[in-house]
């Protein structure tokens, strides 16, 4: 006997509006930061191999450790504006944010 399965966009959508004011304010807060680890992370990595440099290598340029970039660059760590600016100078490149 095969059991029923309900579709994913259901279940979030029924979690979501069980939840609280705060919580939802809460995880839609986590999912922003999230997003942005993510994207950030992507255009690390790909500035990175598009420079042809290691890990390593951009670490020492950019006076931090490979650990840092690697942290970075899978999302695990959200890097400040002066690491990203160091970044972007350890690629020959500036730090330009736009709305």
């Amino acid at each position: 006997m095969t059991q029923p399965t309900t579709p994913w966009d259901q279940v979030r959508d029924d979690s979501l509006s069980a939840m609280s004011r705060a919580d939802r304010a809460a995880y839609d807060a986590a999912s922003v930061e999230a997003e942005a680890r993510l994207e950030l992370a992507e255009l690390v990595y790909n500035a990175r191999t598009a420079a042809g440099l290691s890990q390593t290598e951009l670490a020492r340029r950019a006076g931090t450790r490979q650990a840092v970039i690697s942290a970075i660059e899978n999302g695990a760590q959200a890097p400040g504006g002066v690491m990203l600016a160091r970044i972007a100078h350890a690629l020959g490149g500036t730090l330009r944010i736009a709305a």
